[in-house]
């Protein structure tokens, strides 16, 4: 009895699963009639694998360790000239290894996406691992221990890191790198939050932020630490991480019990952000946090572009001069297709907005994107209708011509910021282990990882890594091949040698 039930839901299963998928094949064909193509689906195939001799797969895994490693080691002398720069907080006459070089070990264990201080001097320090690194980076004169690392961290500056990541940055930037993806003709930069670590309990280090937490045992104090990232998003995929800013007890004001906020962060970041790139043109763009009146005015003063989402009960006297301008504005529509979706845009231009008890105004403009779609339903296998609805704030006057560059290519790629957090955390950077409990280490650790993602991510967007990922099986798998390959002995010593000379072109997909 019992077998027969379960064969019989068995059965029931396929063929619901084969009515999902005729579901699905009818609604492709319908869409196709229609003039609607989906964008293509990054799933890998569930083959074997594709290399049939050892020598085979041998040449395939110098070939993608010259084309994701290439990048770092085409960088790699201007960084350590960048990193020369910073003073040697230690005593001379007891160091054993360069600044230089103990930063390019800890560089190095975030490229190759070591989880703690214990497993890259586990892995790092491997006979075959080691000769390899030192072969394709001759720099790396020593191996120092990961404590060693934190010990410098904790003197060193993390600013000075930062003007190193900066200094990469701005490489890529006068060369002219992400032409092609600028927003009317700016820089398109997320800013947003999110929690790094936290512990339970009250410790004496000052710069954690606190929380009460109600328990089955009573109240309870944790500590956690805030961080406000700024990243350069493109509307290709490719996330670049830009600056950090961190949130601290002591940026607030202790006398009154009241702690550092995202606003206040968001004003020293944007500070920070002007002091370093005072010419550049950017387009910031912001979650629902940010339409508020000093933000906007901080963002013109800094004569910056901005694209804000605007929630339905924030700013209700824009809202209301939305609702009274729409149809005297009819013209201001456009229609649309994008990612299978049919969009239907209309917008309201020149907003005053009045705000500080109406002593302040700005002039703002807002834009509304409705959405239909249609998909299978994977419970009711039949196809249904699904809406979405989207609004942001603009700094700038929206037209027929703009809108959708505005809208799909800018805004919309705010969500690569959220992308990028997720990589950092649940794929391979380990963004909510904390590396040291030091305050400073641990900012020295953030920032050394936010380097090696940032080398990560431009080279994972190449062409010639693009065509690998797809062969080995994702952009994981094919960290992983890059890992396994240096830590076993599948590169000889001659091809490591001339590793360090290979040409290096940078173009992104």
């Amino acid at each position: 009895m019992k077998k027969n039930s379960r064969h019989s839901t068995r059965k029931s299963r396929k063929a619901h699963k084969a009515k999902v998928r005729e579901k699905q094949q009818e609604l492709r064909k319908r869409q196709a009639a229609q003039g609607i193509f989906l964008p293509r689906q990054s799933g890998y195939s569930n083959r074997m694998s594709p290399y049939q001799t050892e020598e085979e797969e041998k040449t395939a895994r110098e070939e993608a360790v010259a084309a994701q490693l290439g990048l770092l080691r085409n960088m790699l002398p201007g960084l350590l000239k960048r990193l020369s720069r910073i003073e040697d907080p230690r005593n001379p006459n007891k160091t054993v290894h360069k600044l230089t070089v103990v930063l390019l070990y800890g560089l190095l264990s975030f490229v190759f996406q070591m989880s703690s201080r214990r497993e890259a001097n586990r892995n790092l320090s491997r006979p075959a691992f080691k000769a390899a690194l030192q072969d394709m980076f001759p720099e790396l004169e020593t191996l120092p221990h990961g404590d060693t690392l934190e010990r410098l961290l904790e003197k060193v500056d993390p600013a000075e890191l930062e003007q190193t990541h900066l200094a990469i940055l701005r490489r890529f930037i006068r060369g002219k790198k992400f032409r092609r993806y600028l927003i009317s003709k700016s820089y398109p930069i997320a800013i947003d939050g999110t929690q790094k670590v936290t512990r339970d309990g009250q410790w004496q280090d000052i710069e954690w932020l606190e929380r009460r937490r109600k328990t089955q045992e009573g109240e309870k104090v944790q500590q956690y630490v805030y961080v406000l990232e700024a990243n350069l998003v493109l509307h290709n995929g490719l996330s670049i991480p830009l600056m950090s800013e961190f949130l601290s007890y002591a940026e607030g004001d202790p006398d009154d019990n009241k702690q550092d906020c995202e606003l206040n962060a968001f004003k020293r970041l944007a500070e920070r952000l002007k002091q370093e790139f005072p010419r550049l043109p950017i387009i910031l763009l912001l979650d629902g946090l940010y339409p508020n009146g000093p933000v906007m005015e901080l963002c013109l003063k800094y004569r910056w572009q901005f694209m804000i989402v605007l929630p339905d009960k924030c700013l209700p006297t824009v809202w209301q001069e939305v609702e009274a301008l729409k149809a005297l504005q009819a013209k201001n529509r456009r229609k649309a297709i994008w990612r299978g979706r049919q969009q239907t845009f209309y917008w309201v231009n020149d907003i005053e907005y009045g705000y500080d008890n109406e002593t302040k105004h700005i002039t703002v403009h807002v834009v509304v994107c409705e959405e239909e779609w249609e998909e299978v339903d994977k419970e009711t296998a039949e196809i249904v209708t699904k809406h979405a609805r989207h609004v942001w704030i603009s700094s700038h006057a929206l037209t027929y011509h703009t809108v959708l560059e505005r809208c799909n290519e800018g805004a919309r790629s705010r969500w690569g910021i959220e992308h990028s957090m997720q990589t950092e955390k649940h794929y391979g950077y380990h963004y909510e282990h904390v590396f040291s409990y030091n305050w400073n280490a641990m900012r020295g650790f953030h920032c050394l990882m936010r380097i090696a993602h940032m080398l990560n991510a431009i080279a994972l967007h190449t062409r010639r890594v693009v065509a690998l990922i797809r062969d080995v099986g994702g952009i994981q798998a094919f960290l992983a091949f890059i890992r396994e390959t240096c830590a076993n002995p599948w590169l000889s010593p001659a091809w490591r040698r001339a590793f360090v000379n290979l040409p290096f072109r940078l173009s992104l997909e």
